[in-house]
């Protein structure tokens, strides 16, 4: 069949992996560091990824292709999600991780509470998976985590800032050392804030 379906230009893209983050039914991936459209029938058409990517790189066009299996794609996630680690890197936390660390470079920052990963099911999937991980807990951490952040953001080139909290209090902390850290770097960084609700469930921004 004819349809709406992505394209990435190769050339074009940087690899961040940013689009492969923003693709929720996971019909992005990285190959050999550049994103490619692993399989037609799992791209919707709807183009989630599209201000994802920082260059430009993915445009849509009318092709035969197949048409989208809502069904194997949430068979797909179900099995990622059981069997498959996103996680890039190693430490994670804000106060052990390297400011100097290579994998900064043109990163996409994901920021989140310890318990966030507890909380929500789907984590790796929805939030791990195309970012470098720093975690942290301002109740139980004695440390300024604004002052680290802010020197890891000065010291590198980062594509975006996620922070995923939970919505307790506690977690207020976290997600105003992100802000301040952005802030002063004084860079246009993409910057958002995802809520985890006690019950495991994402509460509306």
């Amino acid at each position: 069949m004819i349809r709406r379906i992505i394209q990435i230009d190769e050339e074009k893209c940087n690899g961040c992996g940013a689009c492969a983050a923003a693709c929720h039914e996971s019909a992005i991936g990285m190959v050999d560091g550049k994103a490619k459209l692993l399989r037609d029938d799992y791209c919707d058409g709807l183009g989630d990824c599209l201000p994802a990517c920082p260059t430009g790189a993915i445009t849509f066009v009318e092709r035969e292709a197949a048409a989208y299996d809502e069904a194997a794609v949430l068979a797909n996630q179900k099995k990622a999600t059981k069997s498959q680690s996103q996680l890039q890197q190693w430490p994670v936390q804000i106060r052990l991780v390297p400011v100097h660390a290579p994998y900064f470079d043109q990163a996409n920052l994901l920021i989140a509470a310890d318990c966030t990963a507890y909380a929500y099911a789907s984590m790796h999937q929805d939030f791990i998976r195309g970012r470098i991980t720093l975690i942290g807990c301002p109740k139980l951490d004695d440390a300024d985590y604004a002052a680290k952040l802010t020197e890891i953001l000065r010291s590198n080139t980062i594509q975006s800032v996620t922070v995923v909290r939970m919505e307790v209090p506690c977690c207020g902390g976290l997600e105003h050392a992100a802000r301040t850290a952005v802030a002063s770097t004084g860079n246009h960084v993409s910057f958002r804030v995802v809520t985890i609700s006690t019950d495991g469930r994402i509460l509306p921004e």
